[in-house]
């Protein structure tokens, strides 16, 4: 990406989470980057190709986070939990993106941002479910559990604790928060 792509795409993220979807325009976006509408049309064709930018840019970093997960020799709790650390650091960063990522109705009216975003989804719940059966497999999570069903338990909260957080507008106690879940899934999951 080019130094104006990205700087396209963050103007845009910060738009959509101060203004929603419907602020993002290309005439709102040309005037928060000072530059007019026809310059962003040379880096994107349209709005649509924007948000797939952001969505492309948050799955490669959830795919390199996921892939280096594989080769580290850890509990699967400590792994999920790093799993999670490293997109709360994200979300603590860019707090804006939140609103992005976690935002369904952004999705709704183009079909191929709908299947971007269920691409990631499903690529987050399969590298739980692998997470999880790993740990069925040598002993260390309750094997009486769906890890599928296991997997939509540990996605589900792991939103709503990030979601809540952002509508208390708490980023700063984003990892606290993830450690204590952690634990308690631990708990939950950990044979009797």
């Amino acid at each position: 990406m080019t130094k104006r792509q990205i700087e396209i795409i963050r103007k845009s993220i910060n738009i959509i989470a101060h203004k929603g979807i419907q602020g993002l325009t290309m005439k709102k976006l040309a005037e928060e980057i000072g530059i007019s509408e026809a310059a962003i049309y040379r880096h994107f064709k349209s709005k649509t190709d924007i948000l797939l930018a952001i969505l492309k840019n948050f799955e490669n970093m959830s795919v390199f986070m996921e892939e280096s997960l594989v080769s580290i020799n850890e509990d699967p709790f400590k792994k999920i939990g790093l799993l999670f650390t490293n997109i709360i650091e994200i979300f603590s960063k860019e707090p804006s993106h939140i609103s992005v990522i976690f935002s369904e109705e952004i999705f709704k009216s183009e079909a191929v941002l709908r299947k971007k975003i269920r691409k990631i989804m499903e690529q987050k719940e399969q590298a739980v479910e692998n997470i999880i059966l790993e740990g069925q497999n040598k002993g260390e999570i309750r094997n009486d559990l769906d890890n599928k069903n296991s997997a939509l338990i540990v996605m589900g909260t792991f939103r709503y604790m990030i979601k809540q957080m952002d509508l208390k507008g708490k980023h700063e106690n984003l990892l606290e928060e993830q450690e204590k879940l952690v634990k308690d899934l631990k708990i939950l999951f950990k044979p009797v």
